[in-house]
């Protein structure tokens, strides 16, 4: 359990110098269009390989451009986490689009549209064709005056 503690370690290192070279290291601007969350870092149990799971805010464009100039930055990142985490070995990483936040406000958004369309068929339901034709002799009465 130990080598699996220490890959959990690794991990979040290798997260939080990300987080920093996302905010200050990596100059490419396709980078900067967007705004880049690191959303989950995953290392393999030899610590050779690394998948950095990103969340990109924007369109399409920005969102593969983005991607682009992260993978493009992969050297320069492997670079920077040798010279800064001192491992024997540092893993490859690989940078990945993670579209479950997507996803997520996605299903939300149809939550939310079935609950409108519920409520709105129960409304639909308790004011039956007959009250809603019938005035309310209430009201009639105010209107006559």
């Amino acid at each position: 359990m130990a080598q699996g503690r220490r890959v959990e370690r690794v991990a979040a290192l290798i997260r939080r110098e990300l987080s920093e070279l996302l905010r200050s290291g990596i100059k490419d601007q396709r980078v900067q269009q967007g705004l880049v969350s690191i959303t989950a870092v995953e290392v393999a149990g030899d610590l050779q390989h690394c998948k950095v799971f990103v969340s990109i805010l924007g369109n399409e464009t920005e969102r593969e451009q983005a991607i682009a100039g992260l993978r493009s930055a992969a050297p320069y990142v492997k670079g920077e986490l040798a010279r800064r985490l001192q491992l024997r070995r540092t893993p490859e990483v690989v940078f990945q689009l993670d579209q479950a936040l997507e996803r997520g406000t996605t299903v939300l958004g149809l939550l939310q549209r079935l609950e409108q369309e519920r409520s709105q068929r129960s409304h639909d339901s308790s004011t039956g064709p007959d009250e809603a034709a019938t005035p309310d002799p209430a009201t009639a009465d105010a209107t006559a005056d």
